[in-house]
């Protein structure tokens, strides 16, 4: 869900309800700003809503899809991603990636908008993150971040923390391809689904029309890929991004994705005018198909 609302207990009730309705993730948009020129739809803080949602499920994955890790400080986002996973018992996925749009959510605040810095700050937060996390002592000296020594606890409820899922576009065929040659013990190739790899999921972002899903196709690609650089795509989280289903229309494609690898279908609404009411009458259908994680 967009975390677009004037009253954040639009967002807490939606979350709520996705349980009830026996959904399996409630994930919210990380923004600050989502306009170019400054203004835009009123946000309010994901982090803050997913705390509230948590003390009142008992089920349901919670997270952010995605949160710019760039724009963090790696060392306070780590303290909030495992303050929720204690909250909520275990249940936080955290969706992270590059951001957009690049001028609203970096350059209005000065924060550097050129793709390959924010790459580089990505990938180094990753790994101060994940050292933090592991609650033992942890030192590092980069690029960007020196850290330590020091000792985070408590520890997240997930062992070893919890699980970092990518988001980012699909790059063309050539360049997939090309990934999928470098293996690992040698120099880490770049792009979203080398970062992917390293982590513990992947949500391929069709590039092309608002709304444009990754095809079934597209997604075993990507998991032949994944698997070449990991050595295996075993216990390896892939999620198809497409629109909210109200008409249910993709129900009839959940078994290709299925059988391509894919492990997750989110559904999301955009952001254009009658979102939430749209998202409210989604959930009242309920899921397409029973959920294999009960």
């Amino acid at each position: 869900m967009p975390c677009f609302a004037s009253d954040p207990a639009d967002l807490v009730e939606l979350g709520t309800a996705a349980e009830r309705a026996g959904l399996d993730g409630y994930f919210l948009w990380d923004h600050l700003v989502h306009a170019g020129s400054g203004d835009g739809p009123p946000i309010v803080d994901p982090w803050q809503v997913l705390a509230v949602v948590a003390a009142r499920t008992s089920r349901i994955k919670l997270g952010t899809m995605i949160t710019p890790v760039a724009r963090r400080r790696p060392w306070k986002l780590a303290k909030e991603v495992t303050t929720l996973d204690l909250l909520s018992g275990g249940r936080v996925i955290l969706g992270v990636g590059l951001g957009a749009p690049a001028h609203a959510e970096f350059g209005l605040f000065g924060e550097p908008v050129e793709p390959r810095v924010r790459a580089e700050l990505l990938d180094e937060g990753l790994e101060v993150l994940a050292g933090l996390c592991t609650g033992q002592p942890f030192s590092h000296e980069g690029r960007h971040f020196t850290v330590g020594p020091v000792q985070f606890t408590p520890s997240p409820a997930q062992r070893p923390r919890v699980p970092i899922w990518v988001g980012g576009e699909l790059p063309a065929e050539g360049p997939l391809v090309r990934t999928a040659r470098r293996v690992t013990g040698k120099p880490p190739a770049r792009g979203p689904v080398a970062r992917a790899a390293r982590w513990d999921g992947f949500v391929p972002i069709s590039p092309g029309r608002p709304g444009a899903r990754a095809t079934a196709a597209q997604i075993a690609a990507v998991r032949e890929r994944i698997g070449d650089l990991r050595g295996t795509a075993a216990d390896y989280d892939i999620a198809v991004w497409g629109e909210l289903d109200c008409a249910g229309q993709v129900t009839a494609h959940l078994d290709e994705y299925h059988a391509a690898g894919a492990t997750w279908w989110l559904e999301s609404p955009g952001s254009g005018p009658g979102w939430l009411d749209a998202v409210r009458d989604r959930l009242g259908r309920g899921p397409e198909v029973k959920s294999p994680r009960g």
